[in-house]
């Protein structure tokens, strides 16, 4: 009798993960937890030109570079997406994203509907996009107000632009509200367990198929 040959593990391509919502309702901290509990989910370290806040690590949570850098990359090409928000600029360099995809492991986008929108544009087939709203308009400004950030001009401004932000949540592929911050994060990562098993993502099934029909 023929030895049967064994099949290869199937090997996996990674996504990418988009949490967006206006600021306050939580998608930092979503994004915190579901780091801490997903192995092989890796965080997007955007770059910006905004002044680095209190307790944040350049290269951490965010490279911090000027604005002459930040336009030399745009015009290069290196940015998958790339946003002004609040007089700030916001982007995502490609190469790193694209390194982590091919390894098959996942990377995590804390971003607005703008770079969503270009991610979607550049590249769909890679993308899982999910919304976070807020459970009430009073929650929202209760938490911005609780978390010390900004100054109060800053809030006003965060709690103007809320309404348009959250008026593109149809855009998204699921939409999570955040009432309690447990249960956010276990929905978030049941969207993250199912979209990893997508037939497109396991780039080694066919093979695998193929080496157990011949077997039967």
């Amino acid at each position: 009798m023929a030895e049967e040959k064994i099949p290869e593990p199937i090997k996996r391509r990674g996504l990418m993960l988009v949490l967006s919502s206006p600021s306050g309702a939580g998608k930092t901290t979503i994004s915190r937890k579901l780091l801490e509990r997903e192995a092989d989910l890796m965080l997007s370290v955007s770059i910006t030109t905004r002044p680095k806040r209190p307790k944040e690590r350049d290269g951490v949570d965010y490279r911090f570079i000027g604005q002459a850098d930040f336009d030399r990359m745009v015009q290069g090409d290196e940015l998958l997406e790339h946003a002004t928000v609040f007089g700030n600029a916001y982007g995502t360099p490609r190469a790193s994203v694209s390194q982590a995809l091919d390894q098959g492991r996942d990377v995590l986008f804390d971003i607005d509907w703008q770079g969503t929108q270009q991610l979607t544009e550049k590249a769909r087939d890679d993308l899982v996009s999910v919304f976070v709203l807020p459970p009430s308009t009073a929650e929202l400004e209760r938490r911005l107000r609780a978390r010390a950030q900004d100054p109060e001009d800053v809030v006003r401004a965060r709690m103007a632009k809320a309404a348009d932000e959250m008026s593109h949540w149809a855009e998204y592929d699921y939409v999570i509200v955040n009432t309690d911050i447990e249960t956010s994060v276990a929905e978030a990562q049941k969207v993250l367990h199912a979209e990893r098993l997508k037939r497109p993502r396991q780039v080694g099934l066919r093979d695998f198929v193929e080496v157990l029909r011949a077997g039967s």
